[in-house]
């Protein structure tokens, strides 16, 4: 979720952390205790939540894995630091973990003043608005007068302002700091809206009593990048976690799932070769300080883009968000990753 950056000199003392936490090579550190530490939501239905028996799944978890996949050949060589909004940057820069992915908007004082690094953005989102049904409502642009939940301290809020403001809007506030507040006062009839990232009220109308009585409205009124966070400093770390989710993409791409990966090696597409590390010439993986198979590895243990994403938020899942933006460059939507060569 999206909120306020801590002040300046907070900023700045936890980027010198930081900077010093990255001084070492990531890499090398996670090879060495044999684990990533991936921080994730602390519970968000589809894309990062434990089970009853501490489990984790989720798109962002899947992330995480694939990430152990790179490194180690194996999936489940990862670990999960569950962070609240306000934790998970202190929780990156001092070290905690060594990646975050935990649906994060790529923005440029976090790219700048927190000391951290985007690239690859693994889902577009916008902020977006949920009403029940009964309400009989079919845009945001009928919600004059209604009262709105949202929570405190966010871009959310700021957004939501602006929004009815631009469109000569009248609204109520309801206001609360934690999410679970926010949570509990819609669903109890406290207010007439919901607003929050569009991914997230997909996944908080799962926990609702009657999720069938609320819809999503159409209107997106933000650009919110999603994307996995390193610390700066350290460019092979940040090559490698920007590159498999690159390979996920590519991977959906040239057609290679969990499934066929096997009998894709055998392709006579030299570029698939190459990204499947088979050529006999390719250093895909050694020029990242990883095994040539690399994105073979990924492919195999968690699956491409595409089937992460149907699995844990797609038509296959109780979310069932469609592609949208996150459709394939050539499929209508705007996922496009660079070539392997």
């Amino acid at each position: 979720m999206k909120y306020k950056l801590l002040s300046a000199a907070v900023g700045a003392a936890v980027f010198a952390l930081g900077a010093s936490a990255a001084s070492a090579t990531t890499l090398a550190d996670v090879k060495a205790k044999g684990f990533i530490q991936c921080g994730v939501n602390t519970g968000l239905a589809g894309f990062a939540a434990p089970d009853a028996s501490g489990n984790w799944s989720g798109f962002d978890v899947d992330f995480c894995r694939a990430v152990s996949a790179a490194v180690f050949g194996d999936a489940n060589k990862v670990k999960f630091t569950p962070l609240s909004a306000a934790n998970r940057f202190p929780a990156l820069q001092s070290g905690e973990v060594d990646v975050l992915a935990r649906n994060t908007t790529w923005t440029i004082n976090r790219d700048t003043a927190l000391g951290l690094n985007f690239r690859f953005v693994n889902y577009y989102d916008g902020q977006g608005f949920m009403v029940r049904k009964s309400l009989n409502v079919k845009s945001a642009l009928e919600l004059s007068g209604a009262s709105v939940c949202v929570q405190s301290g966010t871009t959310t809020e700021l957004n939501l302002a602006d929004y009815f403001k631009a469109n000569n809007l009248q609204y109520n506030p309801v206001v609360f700091e934690k999410l679970d507040e926010v949570n509990a006062a819609y669903d109890s009839g406290r207010c007439d809206v919901y607003t929050t990232d569009q991914s997230g009220l997909y996944s908080l109308r799962l926990t609702l009593k009657n999720p069938d009585e609320h819809m999503i409205l159409p209107e997106i009124i933000s650009k919110e990048p999603l994307a996995p966070a390193v610390r700066q400093g350290d460019d092979q770390w940040f090559d490698i976690v920007s590159w498999v989710g690159y390979a996920m993409v590519n991977a959906e791409e040239f057609g290679i799932t969990q499934a066929n990966v096997d009998e894709m090696k055998n392709s006579p597409n030299p570029d698939i070769k190459r990204f499947l590390g088979v050529e006999a010439d390719t250093k895909i993986g050694t020029d990242l300080g990883l095994t040539n198979d690399w994105a073979y590895n990924v492919v195999k243990n968690v699956g491409n883009y595409g089937e992460v994403f149907e699995k844990n938020i797609g038509q296959g899942s109780p979310l069932k968000i469609a592609r949208g933006l996150n459709a394939l460059w050539n499929k209508g939507g705007i996922q496009y990753a660079p070539p392997v060569r």
